[in-house]
């Protein structure tokens, strides 16, 4: 149907001179630039809200009395590589949970397979019933202080894929020295996105640097971790992302900073999130229902989860606009059995009801084992002895402390990371305290954020040789080793990132392994994930990677000894 027979057929609708294809009656309506619950009759018509008030007539209808409803949820800054799903298997996961939109950046398979992982995601985003919004990825590799697969990706690289629908934007711009010292690289990318939305990472910076770095027009950031790091950022100009992930989780350092003042700005994000999580406790559903429990109110909240961050990403504006509850907005709705707890009873995406929707059974991929790398023995995992630079996990953040210790201190256990992509390089060997004094097993990972290299952690070599030689044989995944055996593992053979599993089958998997690595003594709760981010390079303050240990402060590769 043409556009102007559309537009005819919405006017219509409103009029109430021809029936809807569905009427919402007698709900309280959020209306989220007022705050004001409106009782009143919601008609949608091709996917479009349009007709408000009383009396309309619906192919369809729907009772809503004493339910709330509010708009579909927006996810300012996602991963999907991280859920371990293929997108069309992720949108299984998070439209039942009202996360109707997603901002995505596909670096880590673009770490990987470079443009042709991108090109992947943006041609899947296509086919989607949730709208995916691609972000290009701005830094593979993050640094130079690492190997990736997917080789070094440069503004030229980029700009052609603007001829996909959903690519939206430059992803998150870590290469946070690159912006200060005017790397060509790094300036020509922000320069050729200029007209379009631009994500930052720019963690704990401050003072002039923050100054320098906003400049370029950099537009936000999702990795404010510190209250005071998150009000300068705002200060200066940054749409903060507030993040509650597998691993990283800032919302009760940062609630406060969500004010009727402030909430334009903010938004929620879910960066990395796991299907079990996903499954227990929520997606963006859950940021929402743990901000209304530190006492925010509801109709802020539910402002923040999606009217904020569609006007930040131009997402309010053209025929197929987002965020609000309004005439000539998508039908992207939630309603709420319960609105302070967020008890979601139906979802509409384009006006469609999710429970309804025809989702595609995928089940395979094109790529083929990534994984080219040979295990190593378990004298290749030894590290240097004596008084050693320690990497310390802090529970809940993917930033480090770090310490020097004694190679032999029982609260310190082996770090090793491996190139896999076929160059020959021996493991870069060294040493992290926070999985527990007590570990008696290995932890293995093909997550490694963000050239995705095989790293694994345990107190004993032969464990650990024996996690590395089923990564290997695997093609990627989690593994969890005890007196030389696998004792819980899942594969994860496309990119070594996500596998063709259902979402629930993943999410059991990850039960096994998170019942696993307790039963080798790990104290951390979501061990992989915190593993994959002690490969980050781009994350304060000490980091490994294949080529050694980063002091990311000094942006530089230094000794394991101290």
């Amino acid at each position: 149907m043409k556009q102007i027979d559309l537009l005819k057929r919405r006017i219509d609708a409103a009029m109430g001179r021809i029936p809807c294809d569905w009427v919402l009656k007698g709900g309280k309506v959020l209306n989220s630039l007022t705050g004001d619950w409106e009782t009143l009759d919601l008609g949608i018509i091709d996917g479009v809200l349009a007709a408000f008030g009383r009396g309309f007539q619906g192919k369809r209808e729907l009772d809503l009395k004493d339910r709330w409803v509010v708009p579909g949820f927006i996810d300012a800054h996602v991963h999907v590589e991280s859920s371990l799903l293929l997108p069309h298997e992720f949108q299984k996961a998070v439209l039942p949970k009202g996360t109707t939109t997603a901002i995505c950046d596909p670096h880590e398979i673009a770490n990987v397979e470079g443009v042709r992982g991108i090109e992947t995601f943006l041609k899947a985003a296509e086919t989607l019933q949730l709208d995916l919004k691609v972000m290009l990825s701005s830094c593979v590799p993050a640094t130079h202080m690492e190997t990736n697969g997917g080789g070094h990706l440069r503004a030229q690289d980029l700009v052609p894929l603007l001829k996909y629908s959903k690519a939206w934007g430059l992803a998150e711009m870590m290469n946070v020295p690159g912006v200060l010292s005017g790397d060509p690289d790094s300036i020509a990318k922000i320069e050729a996105f200029s007209n379009r939305p631009i994500d930052g990472h720019c963690p704990l910076l401050q003072g002039n640097e923050l100054n320098a770095y906003a400049a370029t027009g950099i537009a936000s950031c999702h990795e404010s971790s510190e209250l005071n790091e998150a009000e300068e950022k705002l200060k200066r100009g940054l749409s903060i992302w507030i993040r509650e992930g597998s691993v990283a989780k800032d919302l009760d350092a940062l609630a406060s900073l969500l004010t009727l003042w402030n909430s334009p700005f903010l938004g929620f994000c879910t960066d990395d999130r796991n299907p079990l999580d996903i499954a227990e406790e929520g997606h963006i559903d859950h940021l929402i229902r743990k901000s209304i429990q530190l006492g925010l109110s509801a109709p802020l909240v539910y402002r923040t989860a999606s009217w904020s961050v569609a006007r930040h990403y131009g997402l309010d504006q053209g025929p197929n606009r987002k965020g609000l509850i309004a005439p000539g907005y998508a039908a992207d709705l939630v309603i709420l059995d319960d609105v302070n707890s967020c008890a979601i009873g139906e979802v509409f995406k384009s006006g469609q009801l999710v429970s309804e929707l025809a989702f595609p059974n995928i089940t395979g991929s094109s790529f083929e084992n990534s994984i080219r790398a040979e295990a190593p023995a378990a004298s290749e995992l030894e590290g240097p002895v004596g008084s050693i630079h320690c990497i310390d996990v802090l529970p809940g953040k993917i930033i480090t402390q770090r310490s020097v210790r004694s190679s032999k201190d029982p609260a310190v256990a082996r770090l090793s990371v491996l190139e896999r992509y076929g160059n020959g390089s021996p493991p870069a060997n060294g040493y992290v305290s926070g999985f527990g004094a007590s570990l008696a097993g290995a932890i293995g990972s093909s997550v490694g954020h963000d050239s995705h290299n095989l790293c694994v952690i345990g107190k004993e070599t032969r464990d650990m040789e024996v996690a590395m030689k089923w990564l290997v044989q695997a093609g990627g995944g989690f593994v969890v080793v005890k007196n030389q055996q696998v004792i819980a593992q899942l594969a994860l053979p496309v990119a070594g990132l996500m596998s063709t599993l259902s979402h629930p089958e993943i999410a059991e998997s990850l039960k096994r392994l998170r019942a696993a690595s307790r039963e080798i003594q790990c104290e951390l709760s979501e061990p992989f994930l915190q593993l994959a981010f002690l490969c980050l390079p781009v994350i304060p303050a000490l980091k490994m990677t294949d080529k050694g240990l980063v002091d990311v402060e000094e942006f530089k590769i230094i000794s394991v000894r101290a």
